[in-house]
């Protein structure tokens, strides 16, 4: 597991792997890159995804390097937000890749805020299903209110439906994306998935870390690739600063915990 840490003590990963344009092309499997914090990209036999992608504007340093800027990206079929977060929705991401993505898909609420911005954004429920090609995706239920309690965010109820996860089945096997969420008693009673893009932020108002090795360890066979860590300077800020090597220590079947760097391939393994 290639995990360093800084001067300040954050883990880091290993240097950025630069997406290229053949990383879009047609492939004949399902492939999952982490592109930093919560972003991942699939290329799921030439139908390409982006989820939560924060590839630009971000009001915090980083301490990482994009792997592609929105610029470069030659094509999306979907571009898919879990929350309006802005570490997770990136309004300018999203705008700069609205040439090249045909849709955005988001609860309800979130693909209202997309549409203010001029996107195609189409709200789905919890529990509802879409297809992008021969990926059929479900909204999983997520609890991540945290800004009810506070007044500097609290310009609306935020309720439950506000926040999801996503439910990936690909022709390959099963990702599941559980999202930034309290553990759920949902998230126990899962199909077994193939991969979990798991954000392990041992904060309160995300899964903890105890609640990450529970749910890591209720799919022992799921690779577990990291999320959420080593890629903001926020040294005293739980929420972006777990270590995979620790999570890896804690989990049944410790092997199968991937700390990759922005911008590496991972090929699904369907079991």
């Amino acid at each position: 597991m290639n995990v360093n840490k800084n001067e300040k003590g954050q883990a880091i990963p290993a240097a950025t792997i630069p997406l290229t344009a053949k990383d879009f092309e047609k492939i004949d499997n399902t492939a999952v890159y982490w592109l930093g914090n919560a972003s991942i990209f699939i290329n799921s036999h030439g139908k390409k995804i982006m989820i939560d992608p924060l590839l630009e504007g971000f009001d915090m340093n980083l301490l990482i390097e994009m792997p592609i800027l929105p610029k470069d990206i030659p094509a999306l079929d979907a571009v898919l937000i879990t929350h309006d977060d802005n570490d997770h929705f990136s309004k300018p991401t999203c705008q700069d890749v609205k040439n090249v993505c045909k849709e955005y898909h988001a609860p309800q609420f979130v693909a209202g805020l997309l549409r203010d911005e001029g996107l195609n954004g189409i709200g789905h429920d919890i529990g509802e299903t879409f297809s992008i090609g021969e990926m059929k995706i479900k909204l999983t239920p997520a609890e991540h209110n945290w800004k009810n309690d506070y007044p500097k965010y609290h310009w609306r109820d935020y309720k439950l439906e506000d926040y999801c996860g996503f439910w990936i089945e690909t022709p390959d096997g099963k990702i599941w994306l559980p999202g930034d969420s309290r553990l759920l008693n949902e998230h126990l009673e899962m199909p077994q998935p193939d991969i979990i893009l798991l954000d392990f932020a041992d904060n309160s108002w995300h899964i903890t870390f105890e609640g990450a090795v529970k749910l890591a360890n209720t799919y022992p066979r799921a690779d577990l690739i990291c999320i959420h860590w080593g890629s903001v300077d926020a040294p005293n800020m739980n929420t972006f600063n777990g270590n995979p090597a620790e999570l890896a220590a804690a989990v049944v079947n410790p092997e199968r915990v991937y700390a990759l760097a922005p911008g590496e391939k991972f090929i699904l393994k369907g079991k």
